[in-house]
């Protein structure tokens, strides 16, 4: 039988309904302690420094905004089409566009890590995620996490940041992967590495359409955590999509895979 190591603690066999849990990571396991629009002016302001440093003499007001306004299209287009486009590619298609098209790959990365330093700071860990996939871990379930993010490198970093990345035996993100939540196939590719059936992992996630939708479609159990889901997203697909499971916090998670596996979890 599988067995599995606590970042901590003993390893115990796996055994019951379930052998793997997969979480979501932002507004699940992390959440934004601070106001978007009052933060990306900032962010903008790194990311000009870094180029302008690389010596890129451009325009600000018209290349932000030309930035900006790609962003939001191909962040509605990959909502529709779950494929992502990743940062990089469109900072790059701005680039060319105002007469950089040979950027080296060193300097793009070099400014998205100067914008994205600006908003991993507000990223906070919640406050029950390290009890929760601890006691996860210490009974012997497999942990991996899937993030949709146009980002891989910004996903690496908020995870080291909060401290998460010792429960986790994976980590996948659309940016690497070039598909999003709710496409089923960045569910299989997490439980091909896990080399478990699809009946045999729970992902919880707090929104519907990418992560409870997508895990039902790839034949997950589906656990919605509801804290931070009061969004307009959620709210137009509350009728239409409905979770296998409802817990409000990750405090709960444990009790709740306790019933439904058969297995002895301690509470919290």
């Amino acid at each position: 039988m599988p067995e599995a190591h606590s970042p901590g603690g003993e390893k115990q066999p796996l055994n019951g309904r379930f052998e793997a849990i997969l979480f979501d990571l932002g507004s699940t396991l992390i959440y934004f302690d601070a106001n978007w629009r009052e933060i990306l002016p900032a962010s903008d302001a790194a990311l000009m420094l870094g180029l302008k440093n690389a010596g890129l003499e451009l325009d600000e007001a018209p290349f932000l905004e030309s930035f900006r306004s790609q962003l939001d299209a191909y962040f509605t287009e990959r909502d529709t089409e779950f494929i992502e486009y990743t940062t990089a590619y469109i900072l790059r298609r701005v680039l060319a566009d105002f007469g950089f098209p040979d950027v080296p790959d060193a300097v793009v990365r070099a400014a998205l890590v100067d914008m994205y330093a600006v908003t991993q700071t507000y990223w906070k860990p919640e406050p029950d995620a390290h009890a929760t996939l601890d006691t996860l871990r210490r009974k012997g379930y497999l942990l991996g996490l899937i993030s949709n993010a146009s980002d891989d490198a910004d996903v690496q970093a908020l995870v080291d940041n909060a401290g998460l990345r010792p429960y986790f035996e994976l980590i996948l993100t659309s940016a690497g992967e070039g598909i999003r939540k709710p496409n089923p196939q960045i569910f299989w590719t997490a439980l091909e590495t896990f080399d478990i059936l699809p009946s045999r992992a729970a992902m919880v996630g707090d929104t519907l359409g990418a992560d409870i939708l997508g895990a039902q479609n790839a034949g997950l159990f589906s656990i919605w955590l509801t804290r931070r889901a009061d969004t307009p997203a959620n709210l137009a697909h509350a009728d239409t999509i409905r979770p296998d499971a409802t817990i409000h916090s990750l405090s709960e998670l444990p009790g709740l895979l306790n019933r439904l596996d058969g297995r002895r979890v301690p509470a919290i």
